[in-house]
């Protein structure tokens, strides 16, 4: 059974997996699921830009440098990565969000994101 069986999508299916190279995921499954203890609900799938990683190193969260301490290789342009709903939000608002694959983007987000918003920067996925 995966681990993302009964999770949902913020289109109302069956959650698919955002990325397993590089793993992503809270959990490191290859999913943005959420099981209701990461207090940082990295819920969004997205596909990260130059843009956007810059923004989020801004705002303290450097993605693009490896930690090779944790087993992360650094992020770059194109990687699809399970990103914080607020922080997604954030780059949005400062209209540097970057695009987001729904069908693997946990319904939960839409706690923080409206779907239109979401829908607005949605990419098939990889």
């Amino acid at each position: 059974m995966s681990s993302t069986a009964g999770q949902i999508n913020v289109l109302g299916t069956e959650l698919m997996p955002c990325s397993y190279d590089p793993m992503t995921g809270y959990y490191r499954t290859g999913c943005c699921e959420n099981r209701g203890d990461d207090p940082g609900m990295h819920t969004v799938c997205c596909r990260v830009t130059e843009p956007f990683l810059a923004f989020s190193a801004s705002m303290g969260n450097d993605l693009s440098t490896p930690m090779p301490q944790y087993g992360f290789a650094g992020l770059k342009p194109g990687d699809q990565w399970c990103v914080c709903a607020m922080r997604w939000k954030e780059a949005f608002d400062a209209d540097m969000a970057c695009d987001v694959v729904l069908e693997a983007t946990h319904v939960s987000t839409l706690e923080y994101v409206d779907l239109a918003d979401l829908r607005a920067h949605a990419v098939t996925a990889d």
